[in-house]
């Protein structure tokens, strides 16, 4: 600290480091240790059990399935929010030559949507962790029926 120029200004220092010493003293030598660091903003949260795997009369366990189900869903959201934005970045900074330069990007992008698709899409505005499960259970039925979606149905004589 800077030497005061008067005696009033020595006076008000003098008081200054009295009443604030300790309090400082008190800050760094024992709160600031043993405060655990970490950024607010990077909230871990455990993996609990999906809900295929709760009991039918465990609310507890269905509504943690229920928030992990809907921070997955948040994350997958971000996720394709920063592909999206990194594909329109790179047409923006590469074009005229875009289509070549940005093929690798679209080509990530239509990918991480179409899975975004396969595991939210069509279960409306109100879709929980149980809807979810049920259109995986019916797409893989179908898929052991028909083949993969999208590759046309099997015939009588495709079966094994």
């Amino acid at each position: 600290m800077p030497e005061a120029r008067s005696p009033l200004g020595a006076f008000a220092q003098s008081v200054t480091n009295v009443i604030d010493g300790p309090v400082t003293w008190f800050r760094e030598t024992i709160v600031e240790p043993n405060q655990q660091k970490s950024v607010w903003y990077h909230q871990k949260f455990r993996r609990v059990p999906t809900i295929d795997q709760c009991y039918t009369d465990d609310a507890v366990c269905k509504f943690e399935a229920e928030q992990q189900f809907r921070r997955d869903r948040m994350v997958d959201n971000e996720i394709l929010s920063i592909l999206r934005l990194r594909f329109e970045d790179c047409m923006m900074y590469e074009a005229p030559d875009h289509m070549k330069k940005c093929t690798p990007l679209m080509d990530v992008y239509k990918k991480a949507e179409e899975n975004w698709f396969i595991k939210y899409g069509d279960l409306g505005a109100y879709m929980n962790a149980k809807s979810a499960y049920m259109k995986q259970k019916h797409r893989m039925i179908w898929e052991r029926r028909h083949g993969p979606v999208g590759s046309g149905m099997k015939t009588e004589g495709d079966h094994e």
